[in-house]
Parts: C-alpha cells; sequence; structure tokens
C-alpha cells in the first residue's frame, strides 16, 4: 500500500509538551492523527516499509533527478521515522517482531508498505 503523507521522525518529547506547543511536537501530532484517518495498515511481521522523504524545493531539476530514488542518509533517523509511525498507529506495540526499513529520497512525501508472502 502507498500512503501519500509526509513521514518524519518521533520528536524527544517531555512532560511539559502536554501543554507546551512546540512546532515539532505539534507536526508530529498532525503526522499522528493523519496516519490513524488514513487507516494505515502495519502487519505484525514481514513488512516492509519504505519512507519516501521529499526532495527540498531549492534543489536544481539535475539534482532532483540525480536524487530520486536514492538513499536518504541524513535526519530523522530510519528508526525514529518507525517509531512516530508504530506510535501513531498502535496503543501498544509490542505486538510487531519483525520489520524491515528503508528511507529514499522522492519527489514527494510518501510510505509505502510491502508485505512479505
Amino acid at each position: 500500500m502507498i500512503y501519500d503523507i509526509i513521514p518524519i521522525g518521533k520528536p524527544r518529547m517531555t512532560r511539559a509538551d502536554k501543554w507546551k506547543q512546540r512546532p515539532e511536537v505539534m507536526r508530529y501530532r498532525a503526522f499522528c492523527d493523519e496516519a490513524r484517518l488514513r487507516k494505515i495498515h502495519l502487519p505484525e511481521s514481514g513488512a516492509h516499509v519504505t519512507f519516501v522523504m521529499p526532495m527540498p524545493p531549492s534543489w536544481s531539476k539535475k539534482k532532483r533527478e540525480q536524487m530520486n530514488g536514492k538513499p536518504h542518509q541524513s535526519k530523522p533517523d530510519c528508526d525514529n521515522m518507525l517509531k512516530a509511525l508504530m506510535d501513531a498507529l498502535f496503543d501498544d506495540d509490542s505486538s510487531i517482531w519483525d520489520c524491515r526499513i528503508t528511507k529514499v529520497w522522492g519527489e514527494k512525501g510518501q510510505i509505502i508498505i510491502r508485505e512479505s508472502v
């Protein structure tokens, strides 16, 4: 399944974030709401989650063509991105025991989930 949603990493949060409205926490909460609204399904095993990170608009057309589909090797980390997705989808994500993560550049932000048969 392909979900057109810009993936983000889970931010470090403190107790104060319950009432403080820091921009990164508000973006994370909006991401969680959107993930739930789109009813993203993540199986407990055998999933390959690909996070497609949107390329910055400031990049030239040539650079965009070169980087499309190439590994995304800067922040946010893939483990924080998976953590954000799993926290959005599950109250208790301990049932997920097997998952592969890939992070690449793309024209638009997406989360692609493939189940191995």
